[in-house]
């Protein structure tokens, strides 16, 4: 699976120390969210994926089920 990268303007807000407890933990859930249904989206579209299109990326059939099985918050 591929890794997200964290956007450059979330890197400042994380990294900001001005920014209020409240915002600083509302950016983290969001961060958080963000990537809980990138992982869904990822795995959904896996599961699309015909076996030629499975070998182009590396993996069979059965890696490919056991990794649309896993739950989103799961890496």
């Amino acid at each position: 699976m591929t890794r997200a990268t964290q956007s450059p303007a979330l890197t400042l807000l994380t990294a900001s120390p001005r920014l209020p407890l409240i915002a600083s933990l509302a950016v983290r859930f969001a961060a958080v969210v963000t990537k809980w249904e990138q992982r869904r989206r990822t795995r959904v579209n896996l599961g699309r994926l015909d076996d030629r299109l499975l070998k182009d990326v590396g993996l069979t059939r059965m890696a490919a089920h056991q990794e649309m099985n896993r739950r989103f918050w799961q890496f």
